[in-house]
């Protein structure tokens, strides 16, 4: 850990200095899931929730999310992302929204941060359009599935 630099000298916290990384090709992929009742989610598939089609609204949010991880994340940096791309399903069995980001750069940080958001963000926009019909929706199991590049190396989750 003699290279972690994320304190300074007082032992504060400070946004680390990547300006010395070599700039590599980097992924992220991060999943997480909505879990609604039968009602909610026959109104998600049917395109009858009041506020609209909750699954392309909640695919945009995604993605402006992701975009603006360093505004709501200390310490994160701002990225010039090349793609972000969200695809939310819909699970019969378990009545929940699928929800998977995939974001990419070429960069000397990670994009795992801006992966996590969009899904984050995506999952909060199911909520919010859907509290009105239902209170008790539970968002859950966001997580990292996968990461490449940089000098840390690959990263690939192992489901359970």
């Amino acid at each position: 850990m003699s290279d972690f630099t994320h304190f300074n000298e007082q032992g504060r916290a400070k946004m680390v200095d990547v300006g010395e990384k070599p700039i590599s090709q980097r992924t992220a992929v991060a999943a997480g899931r909505v879990l609604v009742n039968e009602k909610t989610f026959s109104l998600i598939q049917s395109g009858g929730m009041m506020k609209g089609d909750v699954l392309t609204v909640a695919q945009i949010a995604g993605v402006m999310g992701a975009k603006r991880t360093p505004d709501i994340i200390p310490m994160c940096h701002p990225i010039l992302m090349d793609g972000i791309n969200l695809e939310l399903t819909l699970d019969k069995n378990r009545k929940s929204v699928e929800i998977r980001a995939t974001v990419s750069c070429d960069g000397r940080t990670g994009v795992e941060m801006e992966a996590l958001t969009a899904v984050s963000t995506a999952a909060l926009t199911v909520y919010d359009m859907c509290k009105a019909v239902q209170k008790d929706i539970v968002i859950s199991n966001i997580r990292l599935l996968s990461k490449t590049g940089g000098v840390h190396g690959d990263y690939f989750r192992k489901e359970y």
